[in-house]
């Protein structure tokens, strides 16, 4: 599908003033790294979240005049999510499979001292890997409150379930985390 047919289809035909551009630029863009790292740990894939991020903006700067009294960070993510749920509904449909691959998730790093440098680097590639375990549902929640750091509150509007969800789902998250971090733990002695 091409990026021109979806933004003609899901665009109001309005451009934005000058004055609500700014204000675009001042309360949204800002959050175009967490909008990528949401985009990346849901889909997983960096290009498939760089396009999702990309699809995300169009919408959000299409619809931007509907955006009253409330956090552009958590309006945002909600756009980045629910365009990362469409594109998961577009590969199930495809039949395509989703796997974990260890090298786009890891960030390169400076080298420094070697052992601090391995121990960060399996560190890091542990919870990366304990988080690719864990269902969308958990991973998403996961992501949002500890990675970015959204409230609760921001989390419910952004996932659209009410704040005791919220709460569950990180509860079980967190649970499942562990559980995974340690098995592969155990598997790694």
């Amino acid at each position: 599908m091409s990026l021109e047919r979806t933004t003609e289809t899901t665009r109001p035909s309005r451009r934005l003033s000058p004055e609500q551009r700014e204000r675009f630029e001042a309360l949204v863009l800002p959050h175009l790294d967490a909008a990528y790292n949401l985009a990346r740990y849901l889909l997983r894939d960096p290009h498939e979240a760089e396009d999702a991020v990309q699809n995300a903006f169009l919408r959000a700067m299409s619809y931007f005049e509907g955006l009253r009294g409330m956090d552009g960070r958590a309006w945002l993510l909600s756009i980045v999510r629910n365009t990362c749920y469409t594109q998961f509904r577009r590969r199930r449909s495809g039949g395509e499979k989703v796997e974990f691959d260890e090298e786009i998730h890891s960030q390169a790093t400076e080298v420094s001292e070697p052992e601090a440098d391995l121990d960060r680097s399996m560190a890091g590639s542990s919870v990366r890997e304990g988080l690719g375990r864990l269902t969308i549902e958990f991973r998403e929640v996961l992501v949002l409150r500890e990675l970015e750091g959204l409230s609760y509150k921001e989390i419910a509007h952004v996932i659209g379930a009410p704040i005791g969800t919220v709460m569950s789902r990180l509860a079980r998250a967190r649970q499942q985390l562990l559980l995974a971090l340690g098995a592969g733990a155990k598997e790694g002695v």
